[in-house]
């Protein structure tokens, strides 16, 4: 355990270093990142850092001589293009590097339409990484004409930012309904009022046939036989976890990197932690993609290199910001058979529930209601569903 090396400087290895040196670990650590910058948070860019209102310093986790001062060797704009487990080096085109521990951190890649359907224009993009979102910027301005393909919550925060600079902009979902994957039809249903209320021609059920243009994207065929003009596309198709460094070096692949209760993948020097790996989770497994999984999963690794052999129990929350809503969603409501609605307007919150059992809370502009519901489902407790509901209940009260 003498050289600690991590491959993916974004939040889990940044905080899987961080967390290995705060824990007393005194042995060489190396963080090796693609990305020119020091490990920084991707939430802010699609909002305020677009916006115009964080600078860039400001996205980082952590200054840049902090990893100077903490010992830590960071190794920015550094492409790991194999892991040699037999020789326990990793692989840099010509370089080799040796580790005794190895981590993944490798994170996830979004989704980009094919070529075929014009994906390589001119003007099409991702949001997911700090270049994403500078090549971009230069065209998020009053009037142009934005296309969002996708309606989960990376296409509606797109969205929000885009009209919110005056653009207009239509955003097609081809499921039925937005948010079909991931939240309620109440919650989808709040969203798609929200953005209706803001100038958004939401389009469900509505798929792309391809983009129009030459060089550039001037335009877009939709499933349905229309047309519309664009001057910009945002894919807000999904990410998958990056799993190419692992796949090729022959290690478990389920949803992501396969790794056992308390991070270790099926080599036992190498670990992952964060939205490219999957855990096991109810008799099944999980992945989550979330920034508190990328912290709290990181910190379990690294405490468990140190050899403290706790098993990773998630406490899976998110969030999202669109215009002046603010979305926090605490547990998983999957497997749920009804939801109960507490509150009304701008700020209400929606209650998922499986029979008795409470499994999740999606609360707008109301974080009294997300912490009740977040600190009842962590200690495995419920409410009563009627009582949640009538807005004369006392939520503090639920809490036993």
């Amino acid at each position: 355990m003498a050289h600690v090396v991590v491959i993916g400087a974004g939040q889990a290895g940044a905080s899987l270093v961080a967390r290995l040196r705060g824990q007393g670990f005194d042995g060489a650590i190396t963080l090796l990142g693609e990305e020119p910058v020091p490990p920084y948070q991707r939430p802010p860019l699609s909002k305020a850092y677009l916006l115009g209102d964080m600078a860039l310093e400001r996205l980082f986790l952590r200054p840049a001589q902090w990893y100077d001062e903490a010992g830590i060797d960071l190794r920015r704009g550094t492409r790991v293009t194999a892991i040699d487990r037999a020789a326990r080096e990793v692989v840099m085109g010509e370089a080799r590097l040796a580790y005794d521990t190895l981590v993944l951190a490798t994170g996830a890649r979004p989704h980009r339409l094919p070529p075929a359907m014009g994906g390589d224009l001119g003007g099409v993009h991702v949001v997911r990484s700090l270049a994403d979102v500078d090549a971009l910027a230069p065209g998020v301005v009053a009037g142009a004409r934005l296309l969002i393909v996708g309606g989960g919550y990376i296409g509606l925060e797109a969205a929000a930012v885009a009209a919110s600079r005056g653009m207009k902009v239509t955003l097609i979902e081809m499921a039925p309904r937005i948010l079909g994957r991931v939240a309620a039809p109440e919650t989808a249903d709040y969203f798609r009022a929200l953005h209706a209320r803001h100038g958004v021609d939401i389009r469900e059920g509505v798929g792309l046939e391809r983009l129009l243009g030459e060089g550039h994207v001037q335009g877009a065929r939709l499933s349905d036989g229309s047309e519309i003009a664009a001057d910009m596309v945002i894919a807000g198709i999904g990410v998958t976890p990056d799993t190419t460094l692992a796949e090729a070096a022959g290690l478990a692949i389920d949803n992501g990197i396969a790794v056992d209760a308390q991070g270790r993948s099926s080599d036992p020097l190498i670990w992952a932690a964060g939205d490219c790996a999957s855990f096991p989770y109810g008799g099944g497994r999980l992945r989550l993609e979330s920034v508190p999984n990328a912290i709290d999963m990181a910190d379990c690794v690294a405490d468990n290199i140190l050899g403290a052999g706790r098993d990773y129990v998630p406490k899976p929350w998110f969030w999202s910001d669109q215009y002046d809503v603010k979305l926090q969603i605490a547990g998983l409501g999957a497997g749920h058979d009804r939801i109960v609605t507490r509150g009304a307007g701008d700020a209400v919150s929606f209650w998922y529930y499986a029979g008795e059992c409470l499994l999740a809370v999606d609360a707008m502009n109301d974080p009294r209601a997300y912490m009740v519901g977040k600190r009842l489902i962590e200690a495995g407790q419920s409410a009563d569903p009627a009582r949640v509901a009538d807005p004369a209940t006392d939520l503090k009260a639920l809490l036993r």
